[in-house]
Formats: C-alpha cells, sequence, structure tokens
C-alpha cells in the first residue's frame, strides 16, 4: 500500500467518523473547544492572583469530562458541571475573557448534552448565575454588569434548550419513521405468509381431494377388470376418473388464478361457471345479479365460486333436470349467493355435510367461507334445497 493510499484511507476513515459524529455536542466540537480553553488560559487568562489556578481547575474538569464521558457518564457530567462554576467565581474581575470563555463553553455543552435531565440543567444555571452575581458584586462591577451577564447567559441557556428540544424530537421522530417501516415490513411478511398458506391451503383442497378421489375410482376399476372381468363397469369408473381429473384440473386453474390476480370479475366468473352447468347437463340455470357490484378480496371470490360450484353439482346429481336459481345480492353490508332448486324428494336431499364432485362437499365449502370471514347455511325450506353463503363486503 502507497503513501497515498494511506492517506486516502485516513481521509475516508475521518470523513465517516466526523458524518457519524454529532455535531454539538460531538469529538471534534470537543478537540476544538479544547484547544480555544487552553489558549484561552495561556494568552487571555489576566495575572490577577487566583484567576489562573481556578481556570486550570475548570480546565481539569473539562478535560475529566471529555475523557470519561463514554464510561463514567455520571462522573464526566459532574467533572463538567464544576468546569462551569468555577469560572463564574473570577468572572467578575476586570478584563478576564478567558473566564467568559470557559463558562459559555461548558455551561453550554452541558445544557446540550442530549441525555442531561432538566433539574440538573436548571440546578446549574441557577448556581452559575448566583456565583456569577456574587462574583461582580464583590468586584465592585456596575449594576450594567450585573444586569447584562446573567441575562446574556439566561438567554442563551434558553435557545440552548430550544434547540435541544428540536434535536430531541428530530430524533424520536427518526426512530418513530423507523419503527413505522419495520412495522410495515412485518406486516408485509405476515401478509406474504397469510397469502402462502392460503396457497397451500387451497393447493392442498384441490389436489388432494381431487387425486384422492381419482385413486379410488382408478382401484375400483382396476378390481372390476382383474378380479370381475365387469369391462362396463370398469369403463364408467375410468370415465367418473376423467371427469375427476377435468374438475380437478378446473380447481387448481381456479385457485391459481385467483393467487395471480387474474380472476375475473364475480358476476362474470359466475355467468362462465353457470354457461358450462348448462351446457353439460342440459339444465335450466338462471342467474340473477341484484345491486351494484362491489370488489372483494381474491380469496372471497374463489371461495364463493367453489361454493356455487359445488351446489350446482348436488343440484345435478340430487335434482337433475330441475331448474336452478343462482342470486348475487350486493345489497346490505354482506355479499350473499344463493343457490336453490326445487327438491323433488325430501329423503333424496344430500346433507350439508356430505361429499360432492371431487370429494369435497359443502363441509369443505363451510370451511373456506369460514376462513375468509364469511358462513354458509345449506337445507330444505318449503320443498326447495337452497344453499345460502353470505360474505363480509
Amino acid at each position: 500500500m502507497t503513501l497515498v493510499d494511506g492517506l486516502r484511507r485516513l481521509t475516508h476513515r475521518v470523513v465517516r467518523l466526523l458524518k457519524a459524529d454529532d455535531p454539538e455536542t460531538g469529538w471534534l466540537v470537543r478537540i476544538v473547544l479544547s484547544a480555544l480553553l487552553v489558549w484561552s488560559l495561556r494568552y487571555l487568562a489576566p495575572t490577577e492572583p487566583g484567576v489562573r489556578p481556578v481556570l486550570a481547575v475548570s480546565l481539569a474538569g473539562w478535560a475529566c469530562f471529555v475523557a470519561t464521558d463514554r464510561r463514567w457518564p455520571r462522573l464526566a457530567r459532574t467533572a463538567l458541571a464544576l468546569a462551569a462554576l468555577l469560572p463564574a467565581t473570577v468572572a467578575g474581575v476586570p478584563d478576564n475573557a478567558a473566564a467568559l470563555i470557559f463558562l459559555y463553553g461548558a455551561l453550554f455543552t452541558f445544557v446540550l448534552l442530549p441525555r442531561m435531565p432538566m433539574w440538573a440543567i436548571l440546578a446549574l444555571t441557577g448556581a452559575v448565575v448566583a456565583v456569577l452575581l456574587t462574583g461582580l458584586w464583590l468586584a465592585g462591577r456596575g449594576p450594567t454588569a450585573m444586569l447584562t451577564q446573567p441575562a446574556l447567559i439566561v438567554i442563551l441557556v434558553l435557545f440552548s434548550l430550544h434547540r435541544r428540544e428540536y434535536r430531541l424530537r428530530a430524533e424520536q421522530t427518526a426512530l418513530l419513521l423507523d419503527q413505522t417501516a419495520r412495522t410495515q415490513q412485518a406486516q408485509a411478511r405476515a401478509a406474504a405468509l397469510d397469502e402462502r398458506a392460503r396457497i397451500a391451503r387451497e393447493l392442498h383442497d384441490v389436489l388432494a381431494h381431487s387425486l384422492g378421489a381419482l385413486g379410488v375410482q382408478l382401484e375400483v376399476a382396476e378390481a372390476q377388470l382383474t378380479e370381475k372381468g365387469d369391462v362396463v363397469a370398469a369403463t364408467a369408473r375410468i370415465r367418473r376418473a376423467r371427469r375427476l381429473a377435468g374438475d380437478g384440473l378446473a380447481e387448481a386453474r381456479s385457485a391459481v388464478a385467483a393467487l395471480r390476480a387474474d380472476v375475473p370479475p364475480l358476476p362474470q366468473a359466475l355467468g362462465d361457471l353457470v354457461a358450462g352447468h348448462r351446457a353439460d347437463h342440459a339444465a335450466t340455470v338462471t342467474l340473477r345479479t341484484e345491486g351494484s357490484p362491489q370488489d372483494l378480496p381474491s380469496a372471497a371470490e374463489v371461495s364463493l365460486l367453489r361454493t356455487a360450484r359445488e351446489a350446482l353439482t348436488n343440484a345435478a346429481k340430487h335434482a337433475p333436470g330441475a331448474p336452478v336459481t343462482v342470486t348475487l345480492d350486493y345489497h346490505g353490508p354482506a355479499v350473499r349467493l344463493t343457490v336453490q332448486n326445487p327438491a323433488p324428494d325430501p329423503t333424496r336431499v344430500r346433507p350439508a355435510t356430505g361429499d360432492g364432485a371431487g370429494g369435497h362437499g359443502l363441509t369443505g365449502a363451510r370451511e373456506r367461507i369460514a376462513l375468509v370471514g364469511g358462513t354458509l347455511e345449506a337445507g330444505v325450506a318449503d320443498g326447495t334445497w337452497r344453499v345460502t353463503v353470505e360474505v363480509p363486503a
């Protein structure tokens, strides 16, 4: 490493230290003020007896503060208070600019320290003013000096307190902003984890139920072929398995589309679902939308679509050919979806806890609706099988 590189690194290190240093009470200010105190003691202190020794003791207190502030803060602050109080005893001596430099430097450093309690600041300021007035009176100074010098100290202390409070509020604001940013990051992480959990739950519901039912159908088909040689029954099972695979694929696509925010508006998605069911089952299905459509969370929309699909599948299975009415109601504080069809034989109506196509029935639908804060009710009323779902708007 060359000398130039070494100087460059040293310069960069010094610049970083200066940027991180307190601009009012940091090390740079203390070094400059220490040099000023030594210079004023050497060249500005008067030759009257007792002045230089008092200022020398004050300088020693200042040096003790600089050396022990980080390791022993109480000792350092006591030494700083002594360094501010001692010059006040000799400030009444005429032409004693050195005493005023010592007094102002130590006192205002004491006031500007960020963690200094207010009672200590007020006590030291009062003691300095009292000692200064006593020294001025003993030195025979006139009323002008006895008024102006204490008043100047009080004014400058008040200004320093204002500056100190401003800095404390700025630091508190910065801390609050940092805490707010961390809270927002934590909320974002929590939302991401919740979304991942929802992804896992949706995919698990789709794949576990669909593949499980598919496996059962294929096992039965295999048994009918190998054990009974019933080709017709095995073919029916295989066709059933194919339909289950198609339903599972549709469910998986629906879940993935919701996670990718590709879900169409709920009325449009219900219209597509109703049109597909009408074409597949040659059934009369009527879709009604009441009120002004509202945007819902994707999880709520997917849950409503899956419940509608389950209800339509149950209607086709337990009441084939019967007309079905699907109503999407946006009135009120909740969005309500109702699927109803005539129940030709109440004894054949499927209970609300049964399973539907794909291996997941109204019980799973009720659980999914509950996860988005909604409710599901299903049952027979006045000869009509009705499934009613409500989710918060």
